[in-house]
């Protein structure tokens, strides 16, 4: 087992106030075209999308994990946050990809980093990093796997609940978001623990 293998996880919705927070494990191939990718925020949709796909065509291993909107509201933000990365890992140790060796030990050992200042609750090594999803790859592409994620999820919302805009704003407390719960009420996807500031 001398082989090491590094995990960039990272996390997407900490902010909004609607709608499930998402988390990506990523564990990224040695060759890998790592112009494409760079922390989430800072890339257009378009890039997003296309790096998406790349990551998810050629990553040696990637899973998402979700915290939903009453966990989010039980054991509050952070501890959701950390609870979507477990799952997020948990799910990429369970991809093909990573076969297990004789008795179901993997024939390699796993590392991981994670954006920001806390790390999950996983089997393996990890540390926190602040910004490592602007110097890491594989946290990159964490970050891009879990914001693709979500702005899907918050666009199919968008379609069950069309006057609050989801499509629009992705659940952050943007102008339009706050005037729409104003006038609504709390969407059935309201984080009922964050404060709702008047628009």
């Amino acid at each position: 087992m001398d082989k090491r293998l590094l995990c960039g996880i990272d996390e997407a919705g900490r902010g909004p106030l609607a709608g499930p927070v998402c988390a990506a494990a990523v564990i990224l191939p040695e060759r890998f075209d790592a112009a494409i990718l760079d922390d989430s925020k800072k890339l257009s949709a378009a890039q997003r999308e296309r790096a998406r796909d790349a990551i998810c065509a050629y990553a040696r291993a990637w899973g998402i994990g979700w915290a939903s909107v009453e966990e989010i509201d039980r054991i509050n933000i952070l501890q959701a946050s950390l609870l979507a990365m477990k799952r997020a890992f948990e799910q990429m140790l369970e991809s093909k990809t990573l076969e297990s060796g004789a008795g179901g030990v993997l024939p390699f050992a796993i590392e991981a980093v994670v954006d920001g200042l806390y790390v999950p609750e996983i089997s393996v090594p990890c540390r926190a990093l602040v910004k490592a999803d602007a110097q890491i790859p594989a946290v990159m592409a964490a970050s891009i796997l879990a914001k693709t994620a979500r702005d899907r999820e918050m666009e199919r919302y968008a379609q069950l609940y069309p006057e609050y805009g989801f499509e629009k704003h992705k659940g952050y407390p943007t102008k339009a978001h706050r005037a729409a719960i104003m006038k609504h009420g709390p969407s059935p996807i309201q984080r009922m623990s964050f404060a709702v500031k008047p628009a």
